[in-house]
């Protein structure tokens, strides 16, 4: 019989290795499983002689003792079915076997001991425990691969009978895995460009004068990932496939054409000045706004324009015909009256050819040196 013992045998009797209490069970249970074995095996090759039967006591253990079948670990211990871990107390040819029915154990202590077992052939799993065998389908982030790998797992409770690629896997599991490396890594993974961040950024400082638009902002972005990207991720495997994703058009959609309507009217991407020229409308991480302009191109702008219904200023960063700075103000009616006489004399010394009115409230703006007739 291919069981073994490790537990000192009773009586002094030292040829005797096996628990004959045990082993009366086993022959007993054998006896009547012999006979089912015998008409699965009906039809095809010849039953094998009686002596070739020791073959089959590990499946006639697991018979009487479903929870038993183990499998081994990398270390030599075994997983059994239940998820409790147990090993041989000593040395034993058993523990080379990749499964085990065992027959007899010893629950006590935090790992089972085993006494008794019987090799464990894992093509019977599928004979004979088909029914109680399941298949998971997953699939998971693989951070080195910069993929998300899909596995079908073969399991019997706690035991992973097999485990390999999934060649067809679930587009649903795929998408729930890019979903949460967008919730895990955050805003790093998402392809923002300037048109992109700009657009968050007006959203935000929208938001921050009307709770009606939404939190764009990279921490809400991730947490609510699945709500926000996952139409857009249908065909994506790859880290590298998120780069696709067309953040512009994303917060676009999600705002819908009267939201974006408003916010071009209050969160305009650009500003309008006197000389035609349409300057861009930036907005700093406190949401405040703010434009670089040639200060010639802004003469005859009264007042600091204002957005975000009209409750904002825009801070104006007002630039020499080199575009360097000379003046920052969100006042713009003070800085005519007070600071562009002395911004003036500077700026004429050194850009005589350039044109420098007396008069800032009426004079015609400019993106040339000069405007057209003027001396």
């Amino acid at each position: 019989m291919a069981a073994r013992s490790g537990r000192k045998p009773k009586g002094g009797a030292s040829s005797l290795i096996a628990d004959e209490g045990a082993l009366r069970s086993i022959d007993l249970v054998s006896k009547q499983w012999e006979r089912l074995l015998a008409d699965q095996f009906s039809g095809g090759p010849a039953p094998a002689p009686e002596a070739d039967w020791e073959r089959y006591c590990g499946l006639l253990v697991s018979f009487a003792y479903p929870d038993r079948m183990a499998k081994r670990r990398s270390d030599g211990r075994y997983l059994l079915r239940s998820g409790r871990g147990a090993a041989f107390h000593r040395s034993d040819p058993l523990a080379a076997e990749s499964y085990l029915a065992i027959a007899d154990v010893d629950d006590g202590g935090i790992e089972s001991r085993i006494w008794l077992a019987a090799p464990f052939e894992e093509s019977w799993f599928s004979k004979f425990y088909h029914n109680e065998v399941t298949e998971n389908r997953t699939a998971e982030w693989d951070e080195q691969a910069g993929a998300v790998r899909a596995r079908k797992t073969l399991t019997l409770d706690a035991l992973v009978l097999k485990e390999v690629p999934d060649p067809d896997p679930d587009p649903g599991l795929i998408q729930q895995a890019l979903i949460r490396v967008i919730t895990e890594q955050g805003a790093q993974v998402l392809p923002w460009n300037p048109k992109a961040r700009q657009l968050q950024s007006r959203i935000l400082f929208l938001r921050e004068l009307d709770a009606k638009w939404p939190d764009v902002s990279d921490e809400a972005l991730a947490k609510q990932a699945e709500e926000w990207f996952l139409p857009y991720i249908s065909d994506m495997k790859k880290k590298r496939d998120l780069q696709s994703l067309p953040m512009q058009t994303i917060l676009e959609t999600r705002l819908g054409w009267e939201l974006c309507r408003e916010l071009d009217r209050e969160a305009p991407s650009h500003l309008p000045v006197p000389s035609g020229s349409k300057v861009q409308l930036q907005y700093d991480s406190q949401g405040n706004p703010f434009a670089a302009v040639r200060l010639q191109e802004v003469f005859g702008m009264l007042d600091t324009p204002r957005i975000g219904y009209g409750t904002v200023p825009v801070v104006l960063h007002l630039l020499s015909p080199a575009s360097r700075p000379v003046q920052v103000t969100s006042d713009l009616a003070n800085f005519w009256q007070h600071t562009y006489f002395e911004v003036k004399k500077d700026l004429k010394g050194r850009y005589p050819k350039h044109y420098w009115p007396d008069d800032p409230w009426t004079a015609q703006a400019t993106r040339k040196v000069r405007p057209d007739g003027a001396r």
